[in-house]
């Protein structure tokens, strides 16, 4: 079933082309696979379980259950040209057979991103630094702009604000970092409740399918580590951030953390509450002024994921079943979650 054209004021959004469509599908995709895409995006439904706020849980509506996972060598890099064969699922001890495999970047196929950038703007990033971050972001964006990405820009500390929404236009989005101004009274660092907008963004107003390809979300938080003041929960966050299936990445930038002797970063509350690890992303830490090597690094972890999904066993009681992916060479895999609910 081809997805219905994005309607409304999302002026910014791909227009589904069908020239481009038919010849996506005379590509290595076979047409099975692209209905399970679409199947899997229009079909899959899924809410938070009650009462789980301890466990990464997501209650499945729906007999296909996708994670995504980000997959690196003892080393930290990212793995790419990864097949089906080389992963390998368990719910409970049990393998399952894989039944979709999509990474981001293949030879001659990119997988669509969404991201949210949610910056910090609650004074203690130096004018200086604010005009190299807005640079770097900038490259990172040019970078992955062949992806078919699609970014949206907000901006906390006190208050939290949509500067821009979903775009792919360049302009908008360099318009969206002027935006960015500092506040100097530094009294909260509302972080949580940052990502939590970014993920209601992602629900409500991404595009599910671009170009018969199920995007990967994100949200870049770029903060001190240290959230003060926020309403939400990071229980509350991450349980959203699964339930929109998002990974969040963290960068800390030099200014707003402490750092020890040879450039090792102090353990922050933000990486205590496991927003990052428990949603599949990574922190990043900048200990240098020039930003760019930070932001190539995050480009290449971002893009060098798989999407997986797979039919879970029989319906039973509810109770959460454990899921685990792993790689048949040893790599580290992590995972955007890791228990589900089947009802």
């Amino acid at each position: 079933m081809r997805p219905r054209p994005l309607l409304g004021n999302m002026t910014d959004f791909f227009q589904f082309d069908r020239t481009v469509a038919n010849k996506l599908l005379m590509r290595v995709r076979t047409a099975a696979k692209l209905a399970l895409v679409m199947s899997m995006n229009l079909a899959l439904a899924v809410s938070a379980a009650q009462g789980q706020d301890s466990e990464n849980v997501v209650r499945v509506e729906t007999e296909l259950a996708v994670f995504e996972v980000a997959v690196s060598d003892k080393k930290g890099k990212p793995v790419r040209n990864l097949d089906v064969r080389d992963l390998q699922i368990l719910e409970d001890g049990v393998e399952r057979p894989i039944e979709f495999f999509e990474p981001i970047r293949s030879t001659g196929v990119r997988r669509p991103l969404v991201i949210v950038f949610a910056l910090d703007v609650s004074g203690s990033m130096t004018s200086d630094e604010m005009e190299r971050l807005k640079a770097a972001m900038q490259s990172f964006i040019a970078r992955l702009a062949d992806y078919n990405s699609y970014f949206a820009v907000v901006s906390f500390a006190m208050d939290v604000r949509t500067l821009q929404s979903f775009t792919n236009r360049p302009d908008k989005l360099r318009a969206a970092f002027e935006k960015l101004d500092r506040e100097s009274d530094g009294l909260s660092t509302h972080a949580y409740d940052a990502v939590d907008m970014s993920i209601r963004l992602l629900r409500k107003n991404a595009p599910k399918v671009i170009r018969e390809s199920y995007p990967k979300r994100a949200v870049i938080l770029i903060t001190d580590g240290f959230p003060v003041g926020d309403v939400v929960r990071p229980e509350t966050v991450v349980e959203r951030a699964n339930l929109a299936e998002a990974s969040v990445y963290a960068v800390i930038l030099p200014s707003y953390s402490n750092v020890l002797g040879k450039n090792k970063p102090v353990l922050t509350p933000l990486e205590v509450s496991g927003l990052v690890e428990r949603t599949g992303g990574k922190s990043f830490f900048a200990t240098e002024k020039n930003f760019e090597q930070l932001f190539t690094d995050l480009s290449e972890e971002i893009t060098g994921s798989y999407a997986v999904a797979f039919y879970p066993g029989p319906k039973g009681d509810e109770k959460p079943r454990n899921v685990r992916i792993s790689s048949k060479r040893g790599h580290i895999v992590r995972q955007n979650r890791g228990t589900l609910i089947v009802r």
